[in-house]
């Protein structure tokens, strides 16, 4: 490929990336407005739903954010009674993120997003191993741009 071609949209790999990203926090969206929660919100709730009570740098570790990233996003959510922020008992110095009742709560009602998300991503042409493949792909870059990113800071 010519030096012209590389440059052209369609050549690009991350334009695709981006675009099927952007357009999957739209099918989102529906939903979460139901919710009364952004995408990134909705991120973070993942993260608590898993393993409640974690600290901010556990956040932005699992969700590839800087921490003036989630700050805001974390100070919006408690504004709207979905977490709380403490400071930990054993390191003064770190800030535990914990789930609120109302944060709670919004599981059982996001239960249901991951699979009405599938039915809209399933069609004759892309079925679920093909999805379960790209996802594979996709942590597998993460992990390498990850590895780069960390060298980078070095």
């Amino acid at each position: 490929m010519n030096k012209e071609e590389q440059l052209k949209l369609s050549s690009q790999v991350c334009f695709p990336i981006y675009s099927v990203s952007r357009l999957l926090t739209k099918a989102y969206k529906p939903y979460l407005d139901r919710m009364g929660i952004t995408y990134p919100q909705y991120l973070v709730l993942l993260v608590l739903w898993e393993n409640d009570s974690v600290t901010v740098n556990e956040i932005t570790s699992k969700l590839y954010l800087n921490t003036n990233t989630v700050s805001p996003l974390l100070k919006r959510m408690e504004a709207a009674h979905l977490i709380e922020r403490k400071r930990s008992k054993s390191d003064e110095r770190s800030v535990l993120i914990e789930l609120t009742l109302k944060g709670k709560e919004l599981k059982t009602i996001a239960s249901e997003v991951p699979d009405k998300l599938l039915q809209v991503l399933l069609t004759t042409n892309v079925q679920l191993p093909d999805i379960m493949t790209l996802k594979e792909t996709l942590e597998e870059w993460i992990e390498v741009l990850s590895e780069q990113k960390n060298k980078e800071n070095k």
